[in-house]
């Protein structure tokens, strides 16, 4: 049975170690569980753990946490290049590339390398939780965990269930989320769920105003800040997206819903292909290069 909070640590592994799996993994490790990071780059995973003790630190700084807690929390994640370290894992959460065909591939290899009764779940964007499922022998246990970014902060936690999984599953996976300090809301398994269903139309109009010269970036930004109580403006909140996450979302939901609503905007589609990404390239629709030499 899974377990959690620091009375009952839980074993768990999280497959990815970008910005995602980076805050999955100090969530769980502060809150007492032991964690296996799993990426197949070593310099990933060191780039990981050197973000999380930073997130740390200024949790410490804050008083959120005491430097005993932060030492601790840091102690409980280990670092693996290969799947097979999931293997003592209670609950796997996979953070990888928002690609169908590499979490397809990856979720056949974890249904191999996991404990028989260990939980599969996605934090996945958008992909379909019932076909990750299918490439399993335990549908059952597949199961949606969409965290929102930044992970330590963010309080929702979209768990989607697939057309096979189980109430257990759910019921477990709902309680862990709980026990994280966060808020569950159970969805269905569709393109996008509801969180990017509803999110990314509004950021990919966003993005038409820009090419079609409705309003400059900015400008764009403050109307939906001050005029809709926006914390960030649709194209600064693609930019700390990653607007190839934002273009592969996008194209699941118009493959998979057919509707010409979710067209991705050619500029977007253009930036992409140009390598500005957004925060984590330096460039999107904004410039950080100069934040990150400073």
């Amino acid at each position: 049975m899974l377990s959690g909070g620091r009375e009952q640590m839980g074993r768990m592994a999280v497959v990815g170690a970008g910005t995602m799996g980076n805050g999955i993994a100090h969530i769980f490790a502060q809150h007492g569980w032991d964690v296996a990071l799993v990426d197949v780059a070593r310099p990933a995973l060191e780039r990981a753990v050197a973000t999380i003790g930073g997130n740390l630190d200024r949790q410490v700084k804050k008083g959120t946490l005491t430097a005993e807690q932060r030492t601790a929390a840091l102690g409980r994640i280990t670092t693996a290049t290969e799947v097979a370290a999931v293997a003592g894992a209670e609950l796997v959460v996979e953070a990888a590339v928002e690609s169908e065909a590499v979490k397809l591939a990856l979720f056949a290899e974890l249904d191999r390398a996991a404990p028989a009764g260990a939980v599969l779940a996605s934090n996945t964007s958008s992909i379909s939780i019932t076909a990750l499922g299918a490439r399993t022998a335990r549908p059952e246990a597949v199961i949606g965990m969409h965290f929102m970014n930044p992970v330590p902060v963010m309080a929702l936690v979209e768990v989607i269930r697939g057309q096979a999984t189980a109430d257990w599953a759910a019921a477990r996976v709902m309680a862990v989320a709980r026990e994280l300090g966060k808020t569950p809301v159970e969805v269905s398994d569709y393109p996008g769920f509801v969180s990017n269903r509803v999110l990314m139309p509004m950021i990919n109009e966003a993005v038409f105003c820009l090419m079609e010269g409705v309003a400059t970036a900015e400008s764009i930004d403050t109307v939906m800040r001050l005029g809709m109580n926006h914390p960030l403006g649709p194209l600064a909140l693609a930019d700390l997206i990653g607007l190839d996450t934002c273009l592969a979302i996008l194209e699941v939901l118009h493959r998979g819903l057919g509707d010409d609503k979710y067209r991705p905007c050619p500029l977007l589609r253009r930036l992409v292909a140009a390598g500005r990404l957004g925060r984590k390239s330096g460039r999107g629709f904004y410039d950080y290069r100069a934040q990150a030499t400073a």
